[in-house]
């Protein structure tokens, strides 16, 4: 089985996750040293980092289950719609959440053969699995910019 290709995408997402990217700006470095008040701090229309985190990590989640057999289910009208977290302890069990279901992903993502990246990802509107999975990381490296620019204006702000 050929996997060269699913080997790369899955890299890709947990060196998003967890550093050795190309851009040298990864998820766990981003929140380090974040506190639980401070991810859901809002600046004006904003999403929240807490919000920006959950959001990428439904997606992961959804994507989780296609690839162990399970049917497409997800929605975009709650996808920001992060649990209420209200300690550092609740921060950090989401967190740990957030990055096992990045290494479930890369387990998942190299066990499937590069030919598997040419069918059809669960339903034909949705393209192929190369385009969701591809797509999976291009989503959350986008919304990893928006929380390292978010978390630059709340070390701004002033309170």
């Amino acid at each position: 089985m050929s996997n060269k290709q699913t080997s790369f995408i899955a890299k890709n997402l947990e060196d998003l996750h967890f550093g050795g990217n190309w851009t040298a700006v990864n998820l766990q470095g981003a929140l380090e040293g974040l506190t639980w008040e401070e991810a859901h701090q809002k600046i004006a229309s904003l999403h929240s980092i807490s919000e920006l985190v959950y959001h990428i990590n439904y997606f992961i989640k959804v994507v989780n289950r296609v690839l162990q057999g399970q049917p497409l289910e997800g929605k975009d009208a709650v996808s920001f719609d992060v649990p209420e977290i209200n300690s550092r302890e609740g921060w950090n069990v989401f967190l740990e959440e957030v990055w096992e279901d990045a290494r479930t992903f890369g387990r998942l993502a190299r066990n499937l053969s590069d030919k598997k990246l040419d069918e059809i990802f669960s339903d034909p509107k949705y393209g192929s699995y190369e385009r969701n999975l591809y797509g999976l990381v291009e989503h959350s490296h986008y919304h990893l910019g928006q929380i390292v620019l978010i978390r630059k204006l709340l070390k701004e702000r002033k309170f």
